[in-house]
């Protein structure tokens, strides 16, 4: 396994004269939880924090410390940047449909011999008051609600809402941060918001637009997850994307858990340098 050591211009001085090596983390981000963790990792002596944003969009939310925008040119170039910048560990905490870079992720660091801990937030549950319609993927959602004079409350981001562009019977709100690229659906209507967005807003929003279904990805956390209770309230079946697969390595659910993982790596490093 890698030393967990940062690189000649980050080691400090202590007061004694003595080196105090700060391991390198690369934080893989772009979620709620991957901001949380850089804000509780920004101000501690003990390590250095890089996040690393996809830059899919084009005024993200930055993280606290320091950070990078942008891809890395698949698994060798996530290679050559974790042995360039001498990263020692790697914390995974994209969103659980980011599937591409965490299965880069875990070959680079497999290939390094770098520790990889992997944050995955839970699933939603479905409640017996719930109607929903579990599906694979999203051309089978496109299946399911592409009925005449349908309207669909299409909650997905605007990367997949191609999958839908063949659908011609029936009228989508598009909810996006950024508008969508790409082929939509023949009948659309784009509504540019960034989230979290309170119960209120969501059943106006539904009720407002005459919304037969939902669609949505089973995301997890509490950012977007009003717009399920409100489905809920007004009885509005919901087209719930099941999750894919991204790891193959042991994950982890809270950010108290990676925390506690990354204190004992830095812990067994010290220990047998």
């Amino acid at each position: 396994m890698a030393h967990l050591n940062p690189t000649s211009d980050e080691i400090e001085n202590t007061p004694d004269g003595s080196q105090n090596l700060s391991p390198r983390i690369l934080i893989l981000g772009g979620t709620g939880e991957g901001t949380e963790l850089a804000s509780r990792l920004a101000h501690r002596s003990d390590l250095y924090a890089i996040s690393s944003l996809a830059g899919r969009v084009s005024e993200p939310t930055r993280p606290e410390g320091v950070v990078r925008v942008g891809g890395f040119g698949g698994v060798d170039g996530f290679a050559s940047f974790l042995v360039k910048e001498n990263i020692g560990m790697v914390v995974d905490a994209t969103h659980p449909f980011a599937v591409r870079i965490s299965r880069n992720a875990e070959l680079a660091c497999a290939r390094l011999g770098l520790p990889l801990i992997a944050f995955i937030r839970p699933p939603w549950g479905k409640t017996k008051a719930d109607l929903w319609y579990e599906v694979q993927n999203f051309e089978e959602a496109a299946s399911i609600v592409d009925v005449q004079n349908g309207r669909v409350f299409l909650s997905i981001g605007r990367q997949e809402a191609g999958s839908f562009a063949a659908c011609h019977n029936t009228w989508f709100l598009i909810r996006a941060i950024e508008e969508p690229t790409g082929r939509l659906p023949r009948f659309h209507e784009i509504l540019l918001r960034r989230g979290p967005f309170n119960l209120d807003e969501e059943l106006r929003l539904l009720e407002d637009h005459s919304i037969d279904y939902v669609i949505s990805k089973n995301s997890g956390g509490s950012a977007t997850y009003t717009k399920i209770q409100a489905a809920r309230l007004l009885e509005i079946p919901v087209v719930m994307v099941k999750r894919p697969v991204k790891h193959t390595v042991p994950t982890v659910e809270t950010l108290e858990e990676v925390l506690v993982e990354i204190d004992r790596l830095i812990q067994s490093n010290r220990t047998t340098q």
